[in-house]
Formats: C-alpha cells, sequence, structure tokens
C-alpha cells in the first residue's frame, strides 16, 4: 500500500507571481492544498524613459562592469534595446566589460544573449557580488552599471560610489501592487485564522509586499504575530527573509537558496522529518 504524500493534509501558500504554477505544482505534488496569492506585479519598464537613457549612456560610455541581478530583467533589457534599434551596440559594449551575474538565472540570461560571465557568486547573494567587487582593489574611476530588480539597492550604489565608482543604476523593471488583491486580502485572513500551515517567499519583494498590504488593512500586527509560531514563513534566502525579519516575524530558509531546496525545506518543517 503507498504510503500517503508527505505534505497531505497541509496548506501552503504561493505568494509569487513569477513560476507560481511551476512552485505550486512542486507542493501539490508533494500532497499539499496550494492557495496562490502573489503579493506583487512586476512592471516591465520597455517604454520607460529612465532604461532607454540609461541604455543611451552605457552605449555612448561603455561600462567596465555590467553587475547582472536578475535573468528575466537583463532579458528584458536585451528586447528593450532592440526595439530601440541599440541591441547590437549595447552588446558590443558588454562584450568589452566584466560581467558579474548574481545567480544561475541571471547567468543563463547572459550566455542567452551570447555573452560570457566573468563571475557568479554561489550564494546568490547581492552582498556576496558587492563583497567581490570591493575586494578588487581601487574602484576609483571604474564605470560600474547596476541592473536594478525592482528595488533601488541604495545600500549597494552607495557603497560602490563611497569606493569612487562611477555607477550608472537601470532599471529594468519595477515591482508594484497586484492588480487584484483579493487573494493577498484573503491570504492574509487565513494566516490571521490559521488555516494555512505556511506561507512562500521568492523574493524579499513579496515579503515586503504582503506586510505592506497587512499595513494598509491595520492587520500588521496579526500578521507578524501568527509568523511567530502559528503559520510558518519559508523563504527561499535570508536576503528574501529580511523585510519579515525586521518586523518581528520568524522566517526560515534552506541551505541552498533554490526553489526546488525551498520545497524540501518547507517538507521538512511541516511534517519534522
Amino acid at each position: 500500500m503507498a504510503s500517503p504524500a508527505p505534505l497531505s493534509g497541509f496548506t501552503v501558500a504561493v505568494t509569487a507571481e513569477r513560476r507560481a504554477e511551476e512552485i505550486g505544482g512542486a507542493f501539490q505534488r508533494r500532497g499539499a492544498t496550494v492557495v496562490y496569492a502573489p503579493a506583487l506585479r512586476i512592471v516591465p519598464l520597455a517604454d520607460d524613459t529612465e532604461l532607454r537613457e540609461a541604455t543611451s549612456a552605457l552605449v555612448a560610455e561603455p561600462p567596465d562592469t555590467v553587475v547582472v541581478t536578475t535573468g528575466v530583467g537583463f532579458r528584458g533589457w536585451i528586447g528593450a534595446a532592440e526595439d530601440w534599434g541599440l541591441a547590437g551596440r549595447l552588446r558590443s559594449a558588454f562584450a568589452e566589460a566584466n560581467l558579474l551575474a548574481r545567480g544561475p538565472k541571471a547567468t543563463g540570461a547572459i550566455r542567452g544573449a551570447g555573452l560570457r560571465e566573468a563571475w557568479s557568486p554561489e550564494s546568490e547573494s547581492s552582498a556576496e557580488v558587492l563583497s567581490h567587487l570591493l575586494s578588487e582593489g581601487s574602484l576609483r574611476g571604474r564605470r560600474i552599471a547596476v541592473q536594478l530588480h525592482g528595488e533601488p539597492l541604495s545600500d549597494f550604489t552607495g557603497a560602490l560610489r563611497q569606493a569612487g565608482a562611477a555607477v550608472v543604476p537601470v532599471p529594468v523593471y519595477r515591482w508594484t501592487a497586484p492588480e487584484d488583491l483579493g487573494p493577498l486580502d484573503r491570504l492574509l485572513d487565513a494566516i490571521a485564522a490559521g488555516t494555512v500551515d505556511a506561507v512562500t517567499f521568492t523574493s524579499a519583494q513579496a515579503a515586503a509586499g504582503l506586510l505592506r498590504r497587512a499595513r494598509d488593512l491595520g492587520s500588521e500586527a496579526a500578521l507578524v504575530d501568527a509568523l511567530k509560531g502559528r503559520v510558518a514563513a519559508a523563504c527561499v534566502g535570508p536576503m528574501t527573509a529580511g523585510p519579515l525579519l525586521d518586523a518581528g516575524a520568524d522566517a526560515t530558509w534552506p541551505e541552498r537558496y533554490r526553489v526546488g531546496a525551498l520545497v524540501r525545506h518547507v517538507t521538512e518543517v511541516l511534517t519534522g522529518q
């Protein structure tokens, strides 16, 4: 007789927008009931003047280093440059630059554009990318393009400027609230009531988005209290957990910062195995 699926009887919430069905499907295959409640929406900036101005500036004066933080953002950037007739010149500028990829998805996007990364951290951490750059020696006079991933990365770019680098921020897309807030509001009610067992996060922006919506509804205290024990907050990594920990909630994450590892981690947390 087949043993029951490990997450049978458990309910897991998925707050991601991108890859939501893939993540949810992995939990469903382990027997979980999945609740989908995107906590953010990605807004592409193909028509944004900031992105076009940054692209034109990098074509006119190529960077020494390019920090690629997300695969979807880099592909969107190249696509927008193609629309503007700048893709060839942008690729040429990148080909002469030191390309740093924050993780495997960024690496894949770089290679998909016919380019090659110079380095990528095992941790997929922006902090490790910054440490790597600062350890290379003097950055004075270095022109560094930083692809943003929905947040201004003020600490990251500020540290580079303080070290003497000329930083060109590249806002490829922004995060904003979901168009339909109904699923998110229902998730907040479910968390407060304890009718979900775990809430998963694959980006710090999703964690911040859930907290922001709770704050708007006057229920942030109830959310944080629920995430201190009754409901598990499982994140793909420590940076994703940052907004939750800052708010006073508990959060855990796997040793490897991957979605597959997150699914296994949630299984271990909920089943105690």
